[in-house]
């Protein structure tokens, strides 16, 4: 896994290092945390500052000052975290697929009338259920679902409205006698598939979503599968003083072990496009996050599939159990990088306990979320730079961060920061659409 050192290295000495993905005192990726529980024997404080990334409020302290900090008494702010924002919920019935609404005043799911209904429509609802587009939808007769729905019904109001949020009306009735079903872009499920018992090695298929980044045949960051063309990763995997040739980039899917890769049944797939957010601050790592567009689509499997994104205002209390994954480096060199995927539990901090001052001091801005253990575990920031950190909600995975930075490895109150995922999503469905 990337180490922070790297971003150390090429910020400070962007003339010396000729690339961030070559220099031989980096890591091998600009940016982030790095596995934290094989770093054993790598004692040295000056070493161990190589991987702090200087704050403007306080200097970098080393693994031998950690003590004095070793206790951060801040209660969680679940309060403050409360995904139901907003005034009107969405879902899609499990049962027969029709969408239903909840007006924050009603205390009921109603289904949605097929008057003044568009395909447009559906995919903005689609998106914020956290699904990429709408594939299916059609009029059902209410004569043919039975007589389940007697509360009434929501029906798209007759002026234009400027937000999806302020479309929606009560009706004690749907004129045509039809209502919305609908179906949106399957994402976030994976195949039925045993884990390992008390291992932290990945089964194949376990994490379907997740890519390994090479440049120039080296494994250089993590990412996610997002549609059958786009991945999600991180903009400092991206991110150069000089602009990176497009050409050397691939993208490895459906593999738990990098050996694997460049083989007959694991052909790279080449880079057509990389964007990364024009907000990205390379020294603070605000908006870190990118976007990749491959020239041919990937083939979905049992080993390929997509990562669903967050619903609209999606925000997770502190204690959320969530998982991350990723290739790293098990040694500060970057060169002893395990062959096989890793994977590691980890809980949500909730921002204001992740900013409190024997924390991270208020560098964690609002498009960032912090994950990991107060006390600094052995598998506290198990991921790679730009890889996934993902969530279970409503029986679907969600990409809910990047990864992106951290203070050392595994050091008590540092946990692993990490580019929030739902700040972004008017930035991805522009970025897919466009290009």
């Amino acid at each position: 896994m990337s180490l922070d050192g790297d971003t150390l290295s090429v910020i400070e000495n962007p003339v010396a290092v000729s690339h961030p993905f070559h220099s031989e005192k980096t890591a091998g990726v600009a940016g982030a945390k790095g596995v934290q529980g094989w770093l054993k024997g790598f004692q040295s404080t000056t070493q161990v500052k190589l991987l702090l990334r200087p704050s403007s409020s306080q200097s970098p302290v080393g693994l031998g000052d950690t003590k004095e900090t070793s206790f951060c008494n801040v209660t969680e702010d679940i309060s403050a975290s409360d995904s139901r924002k907003g005034s009107v919920f969405y879902r899609i019935s499990p049962e027969n697929s029709l969408l239903e609404i909840q007006l924050g005043k009603l205390p009921t799911w109603l289904p949605v009338c097929y008057e003044r209904w568009n395909s447009s429509l559906g995919t903005l609802v689609c998106r914020q259920l956290g699904y990429l587009r709408l594939t299916k939808h059609k009029g059902v007769n209410l004569t043919d679902i039975g007589p389940n729905y007697t509360d009434g019904f929501i029906q798209i109001t007759s002026e234009q409205k400027s937000s999806l949020e302020n479309m929606w009306q009560f009706r004690r009735s749907c004129i045509t006698g039809k209502v919305i079903a609908l179906q949106c872009f399957e994402c976030g499920t994976r195949a039925k598939l045993p884990r390992i018992i008390g291992g932290v090695e990945a089964a194949l298929g376990r994490w379907p979503w997740q890519v390994s980044l090479y440049y120039s045949n080296r494994h250089t960051c993590g990412g996610s599968i997002i549609t059958s063309q786009w991945v999600v990763t991180a903009a400092h995997c991206v991110h150069n003083y000089r602009l990176p040739q497009i050409s050397s980039w691939v993208v490895y899917a459906g593999i738990v072990t990098r050996s694997s890769a460049k083989t007959a049944q694991h052909a790279g797939y080449a880079v057509e496009k990389i964007i990364y957010n024009k907000n990205y601050n390379h020294r603070t790592h605000d908006s870190d996050i990118a976007l990749m567009k491959l020239r041919t689509p990937f083939n979905f499997s049992d080993t390929i599939r997509p990562i669903c994104l967050p619903q609209y205002d999606y925000a997770l209390p502190g204690g959320t159990q969530c998982w991350i994954s990723g290739w790293g480096y098990t040694q500060p060199d970057g060169v002893h990088s395990p062959d096989t995927l890793k994977e590691a539990p980890v809980p949500i901090i909730s921002t204001k306990k992740c900013n409190s001052s024997c924390m991270y001091n208020g560098e964690i801005t609002a498009r960032m979320l912090c994950a990991g253990y107060t006390e600094g575990k052995v598998d506290a920031c198990q991921g790679d730079s730009g890889g996934p950190l993902v969530c279970q909600d409503d029986n679907v995975w969600r990409l809910v961060g990047v990864v992106s930075w951290g203070t050392g490895c595994a050091e008590p109150n540092h946990p692993g920061v990490y580019t929030k995922v739902a700040k972004f999503l008017g930035w991805i469905y522009e970025m897919i659409e466009n290009y």
